[in-house]
C-alpha cells in the first residue's frame, strides 16, 4: 500500500524539497501541500492522508492547533501527525504529543530519518527523535500531570483501574520506548499477544496510538521520570 503524505509548512521551498524526497520513494506519495494549519486540516479530510508532516510554527492556525483539530475529529482518527520544527529540545516536544501527534522530528533530520518517520507513524508506532530524549519528555510530562507526591493523577485513576495487571505491565514497557518484539521477549510471550495487550490498553485509555500511551503513562504517574 502507498502511504499518502500531506505536507504542512509555510515555506514553499521546504515543501518542495520534502515533496521531491517523499515522491522518490516507491511506497509513498505526496497528496497535498498546506501553507497553514487550517488548510492542513481541510486537506487531511479531502485527501484522506495517512501521515501529515506538520510544521509547528505557521501563520494563523499553527501546527499545534491543527494537530488538536485533527485528533479531535472522529473522521480523521486514522491520520497520523509528525511534528516538524527547528527546535527539538524544549516544551514543544510535550505540546506536540499532548496535541495528539504521533511523533516529533527536527527539520535538520537526515532524509532517511524523515522517510523512516513517515513509515513508523503510518504503522501506528510512536516516533521520538534521538535528540528528544525520553528523559526530557518524561520531565515535562510529569510537571503537568502528576501530584507532588508522585501518586496517580485522579483524572486517570478510573481509566487505569480498567487495565489488567498485564496491560499495565505492557504500558510501562511501551512508555520506556520498547517495541513489541522486545516487550514480548521480556514477558516471554508472543509479539501478537503484546500487540493485543497494547490495543486493549489503547481502547480502554482512549489513546489514538502508542505515542498517546506514552503521554498517559507519564501524566498519570504510572511511570515516573528518571532525573539524570
Amino acid at each position: 500500500m502507498t502511504i499518502k503524505v500531506l505536507l504542512a509548512d509555510d515555506q514553499a521551498l521546504l515543501r518542495s524539497a520534502f515533496r521531491v524526497l517523499v515522491d522518490s520513494e516507491p511506497d509513498m506519495e505526496v497528496v497535498g501541500e498546506a501553507a497553514d494549519g487550517a488548510e492542513a486540516v481541510a486537506l487531511a479530510r479531502s485527501t484522506k492522508a495517512d501521515v501529515v508532516l506538520m510544521d509547528i510554527r505557521m501563520p494563523g492556525t499553527d501546527g499545534l492547533a491543527a494537530t488538536r483539530m485533527i485528533s479531535a475529529d472522529p473522521e480523521l482518527a486514522d491520520v497520523r501527525v509528525v511534528m516538524l520544527t527547528t527546535f527539538e529540545v524544549d516544551e514543544y516536544v510535550v505540546q506536540s504529543l499532548r496535541a495528539g501527534a504521533s511523533g516529533f522530528l527536527g527539520k535538520g533530520a537526515e532524509p532517511d530519518e524523515l522517510l523512516n518517520a513517515i513509515r513508523i507513524a503510518a504503522a501506528g508506532e510512536a516516533l521520538l527523535s534521538p535528540v528528544a530524549t525520553k528523559g526530557l519528555i518524561a520531565k515535562f510530562l510529569a510537571q503537568g500531570g502528576t501530584s507532588d507526591d508522585g501518586s496517580e493523577s485522579p483524572a486517570y485513576s478510573e481509566r487505569l483501574a480498567a487495565l489488567t495487571g498485564r496491560e499495565r505491565e505492557v504500558l510501562v514497557l511501551v512508555a520506556a520506548g520498547h517495541p513489541n518484539d522486545e516487550i514480548a521477549e521480556r514477558l516471554e510471550v508472543s509479539p501478537l499477544t503484546v500487540k493485543t495487550h497494547v490495543n486493549r490498553a489503547m481502547a480502554k485509555l482512549g489513546a489514538r496510538d502508542r505515542a498517546q500511551l506514552v503521554v498517559i503513562a507519564y501524566e498519570s504517574g504510572l511511570v515516573r521520570p528518571r532525573v539524570e
